[in-house]
Formats: structure tokens, sequence, C-alpha cells
């Protein structure tokens, strides 16, 4: 789903609605307004107080965050649509977006249940699929995948649960039907079903303020009844995969997926939430657990049980779809309303608008979403996002053979969310600089700490002012819309004012000693970037199979240098006699050097072995103490 849809030129509408620019007028041809001034009519929800202030595309404003219940914070993520491998584009917004789920989780004590969505069947993957002459379904499983791989090589937290779409199918369906029988929804003879944007009035366009022209759907448009409806289910088409349906065979459109993983009934459960979440009997709402429960969802009168469900009238529509206890979960947490929900800017508009309106039509209620973020691109060249269609961006797999996914995050946290962010090799290298900085200081805060770096007192009161001054400005700026450069800036102040005190201390003759302060600050420095999914520990280790070669490469460096100093040592050139034993005698040192070096990585399980004129070495297998032959 991070997956740019139609054509246009939105972006300065877009730009609007990430608060990075004017907001344009409606003009000939632009569409048309939507009701009310930015944040007109929009709900403040009663809850839980974050103390965080988002900014919200829906009000186009920074409106605090308040969550339904802080142990069980509401998101939707829109997830990958799998077709081809993810690239850097994808990952900027992913771990953008983790970065914010790791605050909220370990500095403002929420509880996040995310949910992703995964497009397993779609036109891109169809199309795809006929190319290399293999399913739609054997592809899609590829690459979903791959797309797990790259996250988990890019530490970001896997979501509470994956939902497929193809798993879902009689869910939507029976979500279809919900909509077509509050009278927002139409099926035409050809076996497509559409929304109908005239149903909803004014209320469409509440996230871009000014909702752009018609977005057509390619070869399915010629029996809508108005330009800009939008398709919930596709008549089958020869070659493409299909589903039984009331309106024949087909597949959902695309952004009813959205939707129908995240519905839920018309009204909620409540406490049942923390019930199921710990795992305890949902008592009172029903009589079994939640491995056992089987509840059955009804696309026009939502839940309704089996027998078992306490006050509830047994539904007997054949199309009732029985919920397990995983997808019961998620239904009783979200209920009618949403707490956060996330994607790529360009996701903004239409697919996000039209989930409000699918949403909002579906459970009849005024306010489904509470709060919409969205992430800026990833540029390159300056102008130019990062895209499949452009073939200007470079595969999540590439690049971490060559870098460290914690380079990559700190370059991520060193410009906010939702600004577009250019792509280049400079900016890489300072983040990759600032890495190194930080670990610098670290270790040599610990050499200090042991009595290991020469020197003498510090300015200790200044540094626990200091240290102080940063946990406040953190804090303060992690509050206001996740502002991630200002925290990193307020660090990285407190790591040059803790650099310049231990080169003052070190120019003095040694003294009493301060370790205690810069135990405190390198255990908050670390604490820090550790929050926000970046280890210091692991800076130069790059990911996947570079691992091992980077080993080696090291190994055989080392070596080759031990070599060299070992034949130095047993030269003796011109020299004979007394001359020849005085200097065996002088160089005997890097001998024995050499020969503890040799010892000490054995210990390791690496075996040196000198030759005549040359050393190898292996690789000891600790299980087995057999050798794999290094050089």
């Amino acid at each position: 789903m991070l997956l740019t849809r139609g054509a246009g030129s939105r972006s300065s509408l877009l730009r609007a609605a990430l608060g990075l620019g004017p907001r344009p007028g409606p003009g000939p041809g632009t569409g048309r307004a939507a009701s009310g001034a930015p944040g007109q009519g929009w709900l403040q929800p009663a809850g839980y107080d974050t103390g965080v202030k988002v900014y919200n595309s829906l009000t186009r404003r920074k409106d605090p965050l308040i969550v339904s219940n802080v142990d069980a914070v509401s998101w939707y993520s829109c997830g990958p649509t799998v077709y081809d491998h993810a690239h850097l584009g994808h990952a900027c917004s992913y771990v953008r977006f983790d970065i914010i789920r790791r605050i909220l989780s370990r500095v403002f004590g929420c509880n996040i249940i995310m949910v992703m969505g995964v497009t397993d069947v779609d036109d891109k993957i169809i199309k795809r699929a006929n190319e290399m002459n293999v399913s739609p379904a054997s592809l899609a499983n590829l690459y979903e995948e791959d797309f797990k791989q790259d996250m988990a090589a890019l530490k970001v937290l896997p979501p509470t649960v994956y939902l497929r779409v193809t798993d879902n199918i009689p869910q939507i369906i029976a979500f279809i039907e919900g909509v077509i029988a509050r009278g927002h929804a139409y099926c035409t003879a050809k076996g497509n079903v559409y929304f109908d944007l005239q149903s909803r009035g004014d209320k469409y366009g509440r996230l871009v303020g000014v909702a752009p022209g018609p977005v057509g759907e390619p070869a399915v448009d010629s029996d809508k009844r108005h330009p800009s409806d939008f398709a919930l289910w596709k008549a089958v088409k020869p070659q493409e995969p299909a589903w039984a349906s009331p309106w024949g065979n087909g597949r959902p459109g695309w952004h009813i997926e959205c939707s129908t993983i995240c519905r839920a009934a018309a009204s909620q459960p409540g406490p049942v939430v923390l019930q199921v979440l710990r795992g305890q009997s949902c008592t009172g709402w029903c009589r079994l657990g939640p491995d056992s429960c089987s509840v059955r969802f009804c696309g026009t009168r939502g839940f309704s049980g089996t027998g078992h469900v306490a006050g509830e009238q047994k539904c007997h529509r054949p199309r009732c779809v029985t919920l397990d206890s995983v997808t019961l979960l998620f239904i009783l947490v979200f209920g009618s309303h949403l707490d956060i929900h996330s994607g790529g800017i360009d996701l903004a508009f239409p697919h996000h608008e039209n989930e409000i309106a699918q949403c909002e039509a579906f459970h009849q209620c005024r306010q489904w979403g509470n709060y919409f973020l969205h992430a800026g691109h990833l540029h390159v060249k300056g102008k130019e996002k990062m895209s499949k269609s452009l073939k200007n961006y470079i595969t999540i797999k590439d690049f971490l053979r060559a870098a460290s996914p914690d380079v990559f995050r700190l370059f991520c946290l060193r410009s906010g969310y939702r600004s577009a962010v250019d792509y280049g090799d400079g900016a890489l290298l300072e983040a990759q600089r600032l890495l190194h900085a930080v670990a610098a200081f670290a270790e040599d805060a610990r050499a200090y700490m042991r009595g290991q770096l020469a020197g003498g007192p510090v300015q200790e009161d200044a540094l626990w002012e200091s240290l102080g001054r940063t946990k406040g400005a953190v804090q303060e700026a992690l509050a206001d819309d996740f502002n991630t450069p200002g925290a990193v800036d307020a660090v990285m102040g407190l790591v040059h004012h803790g650099n310049r005190q231990l080169k003052a201390a070190s120019e003095e003759p040694g003294g009493p000693r301060s370790p205690a302060v810069f135990g405190a600050i390198v255990s908050y420095v670390e604490q820090f970037f550790e929050t926000v999914g970046v280890s210091l520990v692991d800076r130069q280790c790059a990911a996947g199979a570079g691992g091992p070669a980077v080993l080696h490469s090291v190994v055989e460096e080392l070596v080759r240098f031990r070599l060299k100093v070992r034949q130095f040592a047993l030269a003796t050139g011109e020299a004979s006699g007394e001359a020849q034993r005085q200097q065996l005698l002088e160089r005997r040192p890097l001998l024995e050097a050499c020969d503890a070096l040799r010892r000490d990585l054995a210990a390791h399980g690496v075996s040196i072995k000198d030759r005549s004129s040359t050393s190898t070495w292996e690789l000891l297998d600790p299980r087995t103490e057999d050798p794999k032959p290094g050089s």
C-alpha cells in the first residue's frame, strides 16, 4: 500500500495536508471544497491524554494526542503491496513510524496494538505474476516474506498482527453488504460494486481540504453512476483470481481492504478489550475465552452470536462469517473508532479519504479515525520521489549490503517525519559520523571511569546541570509532534559538552576523578538511542551476509600485519656475530607480542600457524573444534 495510485499533480495538496505549505483554494477543475475550515467538525476524543501534541492531517494542526485507552492504543498501518522488493522510499516511511511507535511506547507509556494490512491481490501483483508465469498467490507470498525480512533487517518492530486481504474476503464481502444496506453503495449489471460518493454530501475531502477531480480506475469506469465513485468490488476478468460474492465472482477494490481489516461492530463491547488482551475469559459479553469464542459478523446487523453471546440474538443469514480469535481480538480493540492511522503522504488522497468515507458510512458515525499521521517522501536528485515507476530506487537489500541499519535510522531521525528528505551520500555520511562520535564518546567516558584515560577532575556540577537540561529538552521535543531532530540535537549537545570536559581533564595532572556523572551521561545517551532503535554497539555491523565477510576481512588484515611485524623482528640483514645477537635481543619483545596475539586469537577460535615465510589462519568451529580454512 505504499504505492502511488492514479495520476496527477497533487503535490501542493499533499504538502498542505502535511502542514508544509499553503493550501490552494478551489479553482476551475480542481474539485470541490470540503465543508468548514480546517479542524472544524473534528471531535476531540475522550480518554487518556498522552502529553503529546501531534500534527493531525484531519485538522491540519497540532492536536493533543488523546487515546481511548492507554493500555490498548489502536493503530492501523497501511502495509505493502507485495509484488516486488521494497526500496528505501518504503523503508523511510516504515522506519519513521517505527520510531514514533517506540517513543509512544517507551517514553509516553502507551501499549500499542498495531495492525498492518498486506495487499496480496492487486492489479500490479496480477500483472507481475503473468510476466513471471507464476500464480499471483505464490508471487505475493514470496514478496511478503521478503518484505518482512527487510523490516527485520531495518530493526522495524513487527506489528501486533499482519492481516492479508485474501484471508479476509468473507469479511470484506460482509462489509460491502453493510455499506450497500446503509445506502452508500450500489451494484451494477456487470457485477461491479461502487461507493456512491454523492451520498457523502460535503463530508468528502477532509484530509486534503479540496478534493481533487475524479480519480478513475481503469477498465471499470464505464458503469459508474458518477465519475468520482470508486470500486468496492471488481467483477471477474479473464486470468485473474476471483472469489464468489452476492454480485458474482470478482475481487475487492483497493480501498475497501483497509476499511474491512480495521472495521468493527457498530457498538463497542468496552471493558472486554483488556480482558481478552490479558487472555482472560470474556465473561459478560461472551462466556468463553478468546480461543474458544466463535462470534459471527453480519454485514447488516454487526456482531451476533452462535448461542453463547450474552444478550445477543442469533443471526442465521447465510453470509455471516465466523471470526477466529485473532480477528475478533482486533475488532474488539478497534471498535467503531480508531486512535491512529498512518501511511505515506501519497496515500492521503484518494486512499485514506476513501477509507474514511467507507468506514463512517458503515459505522454510521461522525468520526471513525481520530488521528491521521502521514510521512513525507524520500527524494532523490532534490525533487524526485523515490519510486519504482521513476526507476530511481535502491532496494533495501542493496542498501544494507554496504550500510548499517543504524546509520539509516539516524538519517531518518535527523529530519521531521512529515518532511520530505533528500537521500544522498553526504547525508548518510553525516549520520555515520554522528554515530561514530557518540560511540567514541561513550568509550572515552568509560575509559575515564576505569582510570585508563589520563586526567584529573572535571566540572562535575556543570555536567549534572547539562544532563538535566538535556533530559528536559528531549522530553519537550518528543512531545512536540515527535520532533526527533530537536531531540537528537539536544543529546549531541550533551555529548559535545562531555567531550570538552574529558579533553580538559586529560590536560590536567592526575587527581580526584568524577566517574559518577559520566556514568549517568553514558547511560542516558545509550538509553535514548536504544529507545529510538539505534544500537551503539552494533554501529559498524552491516546486515545479512555481509557480517561473516567483514569478519573474514578483519582477521585477514590482522594476520597480515602480524606477519610483517614478525618478519621484521626475525630479519637480521647485513648484521653478523655480536651485532646480530644484539639486534635479535632488541626485537625479541616484538616476537613475544606476536606470540601473545596468536594465543589470544586462539581463545576466540582463530588459529594462526607460522610457516617459513608466511602465516596462515583458520577459524575453529567452537561446537566441534574442527578447523575451517581461512587463508
